[in-house]
């Protein structure tokens, strides 16, 4: 039924979408697009758990900070692991959205993407986080979903499209038709863990001991799935194990992809999985029109090729990776009535204030 308050207020507001990813939380607004991009950190204050810092320059204090300051990622795996602290980092990234609007605009409809393999409690948790934090109303969609929105394939037509989302927390796989998800994989192996691994290597090949930074820069500058036309090479710095003082080793990218291998392999392993599960008629869509390559793991070079080869079908890097789960949940709210089936079950309780 139509309601003019409803409209009114939809007039006048912001559509907010948010990827509330475990490396970064990106934020994409109606009409101005992706305007935040800020780390997921929250640094406080121990003892009063008072917020100090937020996003980037929470960031600039991971493993620099003192004995009474704590730098944490309130998300793990694509989850809320600290529900307070997740509610404070919403709060303060719909609240720099609305700096410098008419302070009178109404409050934000928020949408929230979410990995499709999270609990019931875990969506209830997000989407009281987001109405917690002055959304109007909160609605929730799964990564996948808003990824494929967000790369621009039709999600709601008769044919298949595949999309493989690969974040900090998870990597999400899912076959997508006439608005649902048929196939649908996830699993807790993506950015974080390449960074593990790549830390895990220097240690037992060298003895040299790296922060998460210095892994997450050599995955950037140097990471790879498929062999180079031209290899690389890059410095690590960090503690010598053996003689406890400083040391820089330089490594190659052959290195580097030896040192991704296992997750890579297990990313592989799941787009098999959920290609082998999908109906032939999907498949011939698939064969057609390619699969779909999303999120910040999409930018490791090779990883595309590698993927081709291994599945036998076309996958492309969507345009702007980074953004399409952010773009795609905002998308998703902008056309609600026609989106509102691929919303997940707890958007149903979604409240007007």
């Amino acid at each position: 039924m139509f309601n003019p308050l409803d409209w009114l207020l939809g007039l006048f507001s912001l559509d907010i979408g948010i990827d509330l990813g475990t490396a970064n939380t990106l934020v994409s607004v109606r009409d101005r697009g992706v305007v935040i991009n800020e780390p997921s950190v929250v640094a406080i204050e121990k003892k009063t758990k008072k917020v100090l810092a937020i996003g980037h320059e929470a960031k600039e204090m991971v493993g620099r900070t003192p004995a009474n300051i704590v730098a944490i990622r309130p998300l793990r795996d694509g989850v809320i692991s600290d529900f307070d602290v997740t509610e404070k980092m919403l709060e303060y990234f719909i609240g720099k959205v609305h700096d410098n609007v008419f302070m009178l605009i109404p409050r934000p409809r928020v949408i929230v993407g979410l990995p499709s393999g999270v609990t019931e409690v875990e969506k209830r948790a997000v989407y009281d986080a987001a109405l917690n934090a002055g959304a109007r109303e909160a609605y929730l969609i799964e990564e996948p979903m808003a990824a494929a929105i967000g790369a621009g394939l039709d999600v709601t037509g008769a044919s298949g499209n595949m999309v493989i989302d690969i974040g900090g927390g998870t990597t999400e796989v899912a076959v997508i038709a006439l608005g649902g998800i048929v196939v649908a994989r996830s699993v807790r192996v993506a950015g974080d863990e390449m960074d593990e691994d790549i830390i895990n290597y220097a240690r037992q090949k060298y003895n040299l001991l790296i922060g998460e930074r210095m892994a997450e820069q050599a995955k950037i500058a140097a990471g790879s799935a498929y062999p180079l036309a031209e290899e690389i090479l890059f410095p690590l710095r960090g503690r010598n194990l053996v003689s406890g003082l400083p040391e820089e080793i330089e490594v190659s990218s052959v290195e580097i992809r030896e040192a991704l291998a296992n997750s890579v392999n297990i990313i592989v392993d799941t787009v098999k999985s959920a290609v082998d599960d999908t109906p032939p008629e999907l498949i011939a869509d698939l064969m057609k029109d390619g699969i779909a390559l999303a999120g910040g793991g999409a930018l490791l070079r090779g990883l595309a090729e590698r993927l081709s080869d291994e599945t036998h079908i076309r996958v492309y890097v969507a345009d702007d990776p980074l953004t399409c789960v952010a773009k795609g949940s905002e998308r998703a709210l902008e056309n609600l009535e026609v989106m509102r089936k691929v919303l997940t079950s707890t958007d149903r309780g979604s409240t007007l204030h």
